[in-house]
Parts: structure tokens; sequence; C-alpha cells
């Protein structure tokens, strides 16, 4: 019932997932990203504590391998899948035999996309999306556009509702979550785009406060093309540009 995307950018140290589902609030319910941990999703019948298992296993030194072995090898793991990518870049994932219709998963370096109760050839989308993006992306974006590649292609088989984006390692963390929406993958891509903006403002009225004009106008400019109509930007930009003339 769930597609999604795990990976590690070597660049930055930062580490992700990107999910989507036909259930509610598939964010809270799948996925989840420790800074200095990794991340890791638990889909199909697995209970919200793997993932958490998974990623606690991390944090005492176990590789993903020995935590995606550990939770396979658990009662009733048939119907159950797990990936799980840490912060040195390791990647590992288990698509039980008995996960609904098309399911599977591929892992690559540092990277790995999974997904069950699929359409034909999401899998495919989701890895040719994930190589399709530029490198040089941050790795939100870079997770997006997989996610984005992999919902084009059929999603979940049964329909759309919810997505998450996870990125931890940065000293602000990407957490966004869409849980109900008819194009949940799309409204995603809205909210990273607000969330861009709204870190440039935060940028910008910081040399503002500084009297620094210069450098806060084009980050309000910016800020202002990815979210258009934003109260928070619009409300301060007049007292910013203004500073301007």
């Amino acid at each position: 019932m769930t597609f999604s995307v795990i990976a590690h950018d070597p660049a930055t140290g930062t580490t992700g997932v990107a999910v989507a589902s036909c259930v509610l609030a598939v964010g809270a319910r799948v996925a989840a990203a420790r800074r200095g941990v990794g991340a890791a999703v638990g889909q199909a019948s697995s209970p919200l504590w793997h993932r958490d298992a998974a990623l606690d296993l991390l944090l005492r030194g176990a590789a993903p391998d020995d935590a995606v072995a550990a939770v396979a090898a658990l009662p009733e793991a048939d119907d159950r899948q797990l990936a799980v990518v840490d912060v040195r870049g390791r990647v590992a994932a288990w698509t039980g035999p008995g996960c609904d219709g098309e399911a599977g998963h591929r892992v690559g370096e540092h990277v790995s996309v999974q997904g069950n109760t699929l359409s034909g050839g999401v899998l495919d989308a989701l890895w040719a999306g994930w190589y399709a993006a530029a490198p040089g992306l941050p790795l939100a974006e870079r997770l997006l556009a997989a996610l984005a590649a992999g919902d084009a292609a059929g999603g979940d088989r049964r329909g759309r509702q919810s997505a998450a984006l996870f990125v931890v390692g940065d000293d602000e963390p990407v957490d966004l979550r869409v849980d109900d929406a008819r194009a949940p993958v799309a409204e995603l891509g809205r909210l990273l785009a607000v969330d861009r903006a709204h870190r440039l403002f935060r940028e910008a009225y910081g040399h503002y406060r500084e009297g620094e004009a210069a450098e806060a106008v084009p980050l309000l400019r910016r800020a202002q093309e990815l979210a258009p109509g934003d109260g928070l930007i619009a409300t301060w930009a007049p007292r910013i540009l203004g500073v301007e003339g």
C-alpha cells in the first residue's frame, strides 16, 4: 500500500526518506529519521515499532544489514517490508514474500527504493527518478523527484491519500507531511517550496535586523517567488524592501 525512497547524501551528510501511500497520515505511520543515526521505513503490514527498532539497532552500532535481518527474523515477517539507511550511507532492505500485489525493493549506493501493492513499473520509475535528479540537488529535492516519478507511474494501485518527507543532518531538518489530499505528492512539493521560502525569509530577516539591505532584498525576492502569497513573507516584505530605497 506504500512506496518510498530512502537515501544518504555523502556530500552534505544528510539522510532522509520520502514516502507516499493510499492510507491516512503515512508520515506518522511508516517513516522515521534520526539525526546522527539514519532513516527507516516499515511498510506493508509492519507494526509501527519496526522502524524505530531498526533505528535503535543502528544507534547501538549495528549495520543496516544486521538491523534488517533482525526484523526479518521476527514472527510473521513474510508480509512486511523494511528499508534502512545509516549516516555512513550503508543501505539494506527486506521485502517479505507475502507482501501484496507488485512488491519489491532495489538497493543501490546510498539509496533504496521499495513498495508494495503497486501499479506496474513503479519501482523502475522510483529508481529512474532518483538517478534522473541532478546529484547536486539538495537531498530533499532529490528524494521528492524520485517519489514524484513513482507517483506519475501509478503509485499505490488503490489510490492516493498521504505523503511525507524527512531529511536530517542539517541544523534545521526537513519534516513535512501531507496527511489527507487528493494529490499528496504534488502537495508535498508545494510544501517543500514553502519550506525553502521560509528559510530564505529567515535569512533575509537576519540581514534586515543587522541593517544589511543589499543582502536581505535578493533573499526575500527569491522567497516571494517560491511562495507567492505566503502570509508571513507578505507581512514582512514591505519593511524589508523599504530598506532598499
